[in-house]
């Protein structure tokens, strides 16, 4: 499952950083970031602090999102995706989903904020991969209806670099 990379195959972008200060990337998700909603023990649907910096001049906007590539359908996961954000955002409190501003669209699991990690039992490690991509625009030309994927095919065109932060989880 941890071979497929979900951004292979689009275009090559500088890249720049994303830090947390309660993941470590490469790291195992803590308990409260594991999914409430779906019923994992101790879980708590709550998204991490985040900090992004060193991303081009040109930059306008961000969009901020949350994938699991390794899901059991063919089309991964969406836990959490944020348009539109104001340049001037340069991070995200842990549990500061609510607050923060932009376009919150609908993830995988039906809701507008972040959705924690849930892997079926005994399906193996997941991987849920943190990506905040530089914008040439300040706004997208979408609303909070378009899906994430439809966000993201937005980015193959307006998208001028990206920063990544992953950590897995493993439900036995």
């Amino acid at each position: 499952m941890l071979d497929r990379d979900p951004y292979k195959d689009l275009p090559d972008l500088p890249t720049f950083t994303l830090t947390s200060e309660n993941l470590e990337d490469g790291g195992k998700a803590p308990t409260w970031m594991l999914s409430k909603l779906f019923g994992i023990e101790g879980g708590e649907d709550v998204n991490p602090q985040l900090s992004w910096f060193g991303f081009p001049e040109e930059t306008k906007s961000f969009v901020l999102t949350c994938f699991d590539p390794d899901a059991p359908t063919p089309s991964g996961f969406w836990h959490w995706t944020v348009s539109n954000l104001p340049v001037s955002v340069t991070s995200v409190a842990k549990g500061g989903a609510g607050a923060l501003g932009g376009v919150k669209h609908l993830n995988d699991g039906g809701t507008r904020e972040f959705l924690g990690a849930a892997p079926p039992a005994g399906h193996g490690a997941h991987r849920y991969i943190f990506c905040v991509t530089a914008v040439d625009t300040e706004e997208l030309d979408i609303d909070e209806n378009t899906s994430p994927t439809v966000v993201n095919f937005n980015l193959f065109f307006h998208g001028i670099a990206r920063a990544f932060l992953t950590v897995t989880h493993e439900e036995k």
